[in-house]
């Protein structure tokens, strides 16, 4: 159980033709939001595969193999630290919460965080303070600033929106397409899964959801009905659904 077994693994599965598809899918390009990174050509399920059969990695073959210059390797490594610190005690789960925090140059894509980030972070933080996820929020770093709104995710899943609004309130206009795509999914997600009073109270507030970026506003009004969507994305609004029932 080492992290140059685990990549042995990957590499004796690679597809160098798959490789290249996923090198322009993930934007690799020069100037693109993941340039230079490296792929392997292995699937999701490939991957996850990989993460049962080297679960009892070591926390210090976890970290080298989370350093790897290929994608796969990395997400290799964070599922590997999700089912961990899932099934961990309070001094594992602590040790890979300070891990992750401090491995996010490496969490350099939206699909390393996306599934992650919620399981790690979020969970942590659920009976904390939040100043980790305003710090992250206020980050020049790209990554960090999703990984602050999709760890929002584990609390909205418990039905509390409280947390994702105060990232929200720091990102919603950030300039972004992949923070805007993040923070439009979460509201769309408070809606469904905490109240649709909140999140047509937020979008009332001060108007906002005529100031909001396009793209966040689509993905937050994605469940409305053709009707509804049509006056917000027009700005002419007129009264708003108070009750929590379905959109």
């Amino acid at each position: 159980m080492t992290a140059s077994g685990a990549l042995a693994y990957l590499t004796a599965h690679a597809d160098p033709q798959k490789a290249i598809g996923m090198g322009r899918y993930f934007k690799t390009g020069p100037g693109e939001y993941g340039e230079g990174d490296s792929f392997l050509g292995l699937t999701v399920p490939q991957t996850r595969a990989a993460a049962k059969r080297f679960q009892a990695l070591s926390l210090s073959e976890t970290e080298a193999l989370l350093h790897s210059s290929h994608h796969e390797a990395r997400l290799l490594a964070l599922l590997i630290l999700v089912n961990q610190y899932q099934k961990g005690s309070l001094q594992t789960q602590e040790a890979i919460f300070t891990l992750y925090l401090s491995s996010t140059q490496y969490i350099n894509n939206w699909d390393l965080i996306d599934g992650t980030a919620e399981y790690i972070v979020g969970a942590h933080l659920q009976h904390t303070g939040k100043q980790i996820l305003i710090d992250l929020a206020h980050s020049p770093d790209l990554w960090r600033r999703r990984i602050a709104m999709l760890s929002c995710f584990h609390d909205i899943k418990q039905g509390n929106a409280d947390p994702a609004f105060v990232v929200i309130d720091i990102l919603k206009n950030d300039p972004h397409d992949l923070i805007q795509k993040a923070v439009g999914w979460m509201l769309r997600e408070i809606g469904k899964r905490c109240s649709c009073a909140e999140l047509v109270a937020w979008l009332a507030q001060d108007s906002q959801y005529k100031t909001l970026p396009r793209t966040t506003l689509r993905y937050a009004i994605e469940h409305f009905t053709p009707e509804e969507r049509q006056l917000y994305l027009k700005g002419n609004v007129v009264s708003f659904r108070q009750s929590g029932g379905e959109i």
